[in-house]
């Protein structure tokens, strides 16, 4: 990477500044030195997210969240020995440093080996009545219903295709011809479409079942009612770098009790909080998923992924999570459509 500099911090910057660096270089990586070069550690998106989940605010320095013993290369390896160490640790960046442990470049695998085209499938459940959008879903499957100047599922797609994605699969029932008909073989996008039709409500995993044995790559999964600017490629390299059976994306969601909590010892009053927020994470309906978790989904039956979740874990399957952290916006109610055809343009059109 030629302009290696603009992705080196201090230990003592911040998480959000140092989130601006890893969005802003495309690099999707921050180097951490001190005052004289020597590296110190590094931060990925994968530990942004990470740090997230465990309650790190963006005000606390960068030395808190990174990996301070990252996987480096000499100044003077061989491009082949650099791929093989990338493809064997499952990286995309490796810093390089002289004798002293300073840093005097980074190596991208973008820049080794050119690879921008992934051959991972994507699904899209599509398949939904939309009852809460009636009556605009009476006359069209929810998935063709426009925000901005094109339909929800049209942007969904466009927007894997930014990171190389080009095979779909839409899971398809209610008016399952209008969405065929829209968007054919694919081609009109540059892409390859299959369809999955649903012998009726299938749920939100019940129609992969049918996909068993196709695949010898992690899959995407997605609702196709969802407005989102993830970073696709960080998701993917995140699931690959927590070696997990399936990835679930989660967002945050606040919840203020509209009481004061009183919180008891027996019969005495401990304390009074007024009004408290509650925070979760909830499910963002996006996925990863192995191909070997397929076979764990009932052939035609209602199955959804927290029931698929679920399994795995009983299986003592490892499942990660990925906090979004970018724009993300389901599509289920009108007043959610309003806000979506509001912030369409600045979102999707202008970037976020």
């Amino acid at each position: 990477m030629k302009d290696w500099r603009k992705v080196v911090t201090t230990p003592r910057t911040s998480m959000k500044a140092a989130i601006e660096i890893i969005d802003k270089s495309g690099a999707q990586i921050a180097l951490v030195a001190d005052a004289d070069g020597v590296l110190k550690g590094t931060v990925t998106d994968g530990d942004v997210r990470r740090a997230i989940l465990k309650g790190t605010t963006l005000a606390d320095p960068v030395e808190t969240i990174m990996n301070p013993a990252p996987t480096t290369v000499k100044h003077n390896e061989a491009r082949s020995t650099v791929l093989s160490i990338m493809k064997a640790k499952s990286i995309h960046q490796i810093p390089i440093v002289d004798g002293d442990g300073r840093l005097v470049g980074l190596q991208l695998l973008d820049e080794v080996i050119v690879d921008a085209e992934r051959d991972n499938a994507v699904v899209l459940m599509a398949g939904g009545l939309g009852s809460r959008l009636r009556p605009l879903t009476d006359s069209t499957p929810k998935p063709l219903i426009k925000v901005g100047n094109k339909p929800i599922l049209e942007t969904i797609i466009e927007n894997f295709v930014e990171y190389g994605l080009k095979r779909f699969y839409i899971s398809i029932n209610y008016k399952a011809e209008m969405i065929e008909d829209h968007f054919g073989d694919g081609s009109d996008w540059g892409v390859k479409i299959d369809y999955i039709r649903e012998n009726g409500a299938l749920g939100t995993a019940g129609s992969l079942s049918m996909l068993a044995g196709r695949f010898d790559k992690p899959i995407f999964v997605m609702n196709g009612d969802l407005l989102t600017r993830v970073n696709f490629a960080n998701l993917l390299n995140f699931h690959a770098e927590s070696g997990a059976a399936a990835t679930m994306c989660v967002r945050n969601y606040d919840f203020q009790v509209p009481y004061g909590v009183v919180k008891v010892d027996r019969h005495r009053l401990v304390s009074i909080e007024e009004k408290p927020v509650q925070r979760f994470f909830v499910s963002a309906g996006i996925y990863v998923i192995e191909p070997k978790v397929l076979k764990e989904i009932p052939r035609d039956t209602p199955f959804d992924m927290p029931a698929l979740f679920k399994k795995l874990l009983e299986q003592k399957q490892e499942a990660a999570v990925f906090p979004i952290r970018e724009y993300w916006l389901d599509i289920g109610r009108l007043d959610d459509l309003e806000r979506a055809n509001a912030e369409f343009a600045n979102i999707f059109e202008e970037g976020f």
